[in-house]
């Protein structure tokens, strides 16, 4: 990559939800701008540290022994008033104070929204790397922290599943996915499950009792049946739970939600190797004068994709995976 050094100082932070592997990526981004000698500084809380001017610059040894950990040094939040003309004001000016000439922003949807919107009022150099445990970011095919999440997912299932078999017992299991069901589908067929529910899908009711009686007299004794949390199946995974036993009293209903758990926890390999990948990527297209966008993974190759395309992109569920749970289910 060819650098225009025009950039002296880039100052980054996490927002949003955290995600196991964004420290990966501080660690990145800051050792990438040391390696090109430009001044990387750490903006606590989000935009709302930024609001306060709560930074501070960073060297390659304030990164050590993080790559390992779960959530984020910079700590996250998000800020309301970072939604007001007034509010981005106040942010860019702290970065004027500092002589910050470049924003690397990490997080995901109302992340990179923030970031356009900040970026077209004050013409100013932003960005972004996705990191979000959904996966519901378009112009990549895996966001930072989906993998880990997944992982953390499938070894409770395996755990539970443990529990279910002993007491011939069915297991509604809740996982993260508001709007998106790449958790739940894919550590669904991982670990073995019965029925995967998840928004974009609307299995019904009717055709959950079908799906457990027929396992019932194909002889399986206990069952997992895995929802995304903005499933529509039910009014929730309890009003699902008393439906199952009303319409089919001889299962012992149990269940569990996962919660932030998948948040948390040290991230993948892969994570930590597309943190690495992405944050170097991240500094280098600042440089080289990049501007909106953000980088993001495709056919295992770093890609460049606008703001305004990631934000209003539609991520798709995985069809084959439908399939392959619907086989492996018998």
């Amino acid at each position: 990559m060819e650098m225009i050094q025009r950039i002296k100082n880039i100052a980054l932070l996490t927002s949003g939800g955290d995600a196991p592997g964004m420290n990966a990526i501080i660690r990145s981004v800051v050792r990438t701008c040391v390696f090109h000698k430009v001044k990387p500084f750490g903006i606590s809380k989000g935009y709302d540290g930024l609001i306060k001017g709560d930074l501070r610059e960073m060297n390659a040894r304030s990164v050590k022994g993080i790559i390992n950990k779960g959530g984020t040094i910079l700590k996250t939040a998000r800020s309301n008033e970072f939604r007001t003309k007034e509010g981005r004001k106040k942010a860019f000016e702290k970065l004027n104070e500092n002589g910050i000439d470049g924003l690397i922003v990490i997080g995901g949807d109302g992340t990179f929204t923030g970031g356009l919107i900040f970026s077209n009022e004050f013409k100013f150099p932003i960005v972004g790397i996705p990191a979000t445990i959904d996966n519901d970011i378009f112009g990549t095919s895996h966001t930072i922290g989906f993998d880990s999440a997944t992982n953390t997912v499938m070894n409770a299932i395996d755990k539970i599943r443990d529990t279910a078999s002993s007491h011939n017992r069915l297991f509604f299991i809740e996982v993260m996915g508001r709007d998106a069901g790449h958790i739940a589908l894919n550590s669904g067929v991982a670990s073995g499950a019965e029925e995967i529910l998840i928004p974009e899908e609307n299995l019904g009711l009717d055709r959950l009792i079908q799906s457990l009686k027929r396992s019932q007299k194909t002889g399986k004794s206990s069952s997992i049946v895995v929802v995304a949390e903005g499933d529509k199946t039910g009014e929730n995974v309890f009003e699902l739970k008393e439906y199952v036993e009303k319409h089919l009293p001889e299962y012992e209903a149990r269940v569990s939600v996962l919660g932030h758990m998948q948040r948390g926890g040290p991230p993948t390999c892969f994570d930590r190797v597309l943190a690495s990948r992405l944050g170097v990527s991240a500094v280098e297209y600042m440089l080289q004068g990049e501007n909106k966008c953000m980088v993001g993974l495709k056919n295992n190759l770093v890609c460049l994709t606008p703001f305004d395309k990631s934000i209003k992109g539609i991520t798709k569920i995985n069809n084959e995976l439908l399939k392959v749970s619907d086989i492996m289910s018998i």
